[in-house]
């Protein structure tokens, strides 16, 4: 089987579905999956845009809209991780799911299965100011939980590393700690520390076949092969469900650091209580829905670069209301998805019982600045870095 992989997509579908069907041709050859490692930059329409965390010079609607209301289709299956540039308000389903039909986002922390491959992806960057915190960030979000909100936490590490079983491809944003020790590191780096400290305890526990970051804009393109095998769809990997399912009950949804020490792993009925559910549900996950209306072209919002979200037309008002609806029976919409996961794992929805943690605490200063101004580089990244090299100068 022929895999592309794809680093930051900014958005650009179009573009790189062109691409996969370029080499198609000139190759004959099929590609039956595209992997896409961070910034994918999933933006439904103008209203999104006020959660992603790119100067507003970088804001562009791009080519995503038209995959998630039906106009494109996806050419090919494509699984996707969270960076750094996300519509962070619409990839804050933390187990995953379809972002459009045939398009398949890994959520925060999560193992699939596509065909007889074996998938893991952590979405995020590492940040060690907020490693160890809760997911405590919920829309509509301020200038600090804008940034904290894709922070790589302690709590989806932990449940990474209760894997056995063999990784066959593993996807983060950002490169693991030391990984170009490797290579040619001295053609690359020109000064302070690079990569990802979670992501190097990851690679050294689950060894997976192939892993593949982003987030430096290094352009590079690569196929995988590797043993055929079928059927050629995205299935819930059955450790992970069983790893899922005994930790949510320390799930971390405030600013305080997941009790995730002291839980105990005895995974054995859990892994057989998932494998009874899967003989009789599947592993297929439920389809795609749509949660928010998408973008049209004419919107004002887009054209006239405003702060304000408007629409017009009986689909919207329809919208409009069943979001309405759904705020009075349950507190907030709910995303169908969640929903149907959290059924097949027989989980209570913790999400709608967290505390709106949207208020930054005194120990993270306020910020006015972006995560990036270019579309690159995260400051966060700079500063733990400085962080890191005082520690070591101090020892």
């Amino acid at each position: 089987m022929k895999i592309a992989v794809e680093g930051c997509m900014h958005g650009d579908l179009d573009k790189v579905y062109d691409t996969i069907k370029y080499i198609e041709n000139t190759r004959n050859i099929k590609i039956y999956l595209l992997l896409c490692y961070g910034d994918f930059q999933a933006v439904r329409n103008g209203k999104d845009m006020d959660s992603l965390n790119v100067a507003p010079k970088y804001r562009e609607m791009k080519s995503f809209w038209k995959y998630c209301s039906g106009q494109e289709v996806a050419p090919v299956p494509t699984i996707f991780i969270g960076g750094n540039n996300e519509a962070s308000n619409y990839l804050c389903k933390y187990y995953g799911g379809w972002a459009a039909p045939n398009i398949y986002f890994l959520g925060y922390a999560v193992v699939v299965k596509f065909g007889n491959i074996r998938i893991g992806g952590l979405s995020g960057i590492y940040n060690a100011r907020n490693y160890c915190l809760g997911h405590h960030e919920r829309p509509p979000y301020n200038d600090n939980t804008i940034r904290s909100v894709y922070h790589v936490r302690e709590y989806d590490v932990h449940k990474l590393m209760h894997l056995e079983k063999l990784i066959d491809i593993f996807l983060s944003h950002d490169w693991p700690l030391g990984i170009t020790d490797y290579g040619n590191w001295q053609h690359l780096i020109q000064q302070g520390t690079l990569g990802s400290k979670p992501a190097a305890q990851l690679l050294k526990k689950l060894r997976p076949s192939y892993w593949f970051s982003a987030h430096l804009h290094c352009k590079f393109t690569a196929l995988v092969e590797h043993e055929e095998g079928g059927p050629y769809e995205v299935q819930y990997d059955k450790e992970w469900l069983a790893i899922t399912r005994k930790l949510n009950c320390v799930f971390p949804l405030t600013f305080r650091r997941g009790d995730v020490g002291r839980t105990k792993l005895d995974m054995q009925d859990c892994r057989q209580w998932v494998k009874s559910r899967m003989e009789d549900r599947g592993a297929k996950p439920c389809e795609f829905s749509q949660t928010a209306p998408p973008h049209k072209p004419f919107d004002s919002y887009f054209f006239l670069a405003s702060q304000y979200y408007c629409h017009s037309g009986y689909e919207t008002l329809s919208f409009i209301f069943y979001l309405l609806l759904a705020q009075l029976i349950v507190g907030s919409p709910r995303n169908p998805q969640i929903v149907s996961f959290l059924e097949l794992l027989d989980l209570p929805s913790v999400l709608d019982n967290a505390s709106d943690s949207r208020d930054t605490p005194p120990s993270l200063p306020q910020k006015d600045d972006y995560s990036e101004d270019i579309p690159n580089e995260d400051e966060d990244d700079l500063e733990d870095d400085a962080e890191r090299n005082n520690e070591n100068r101090s020892s």
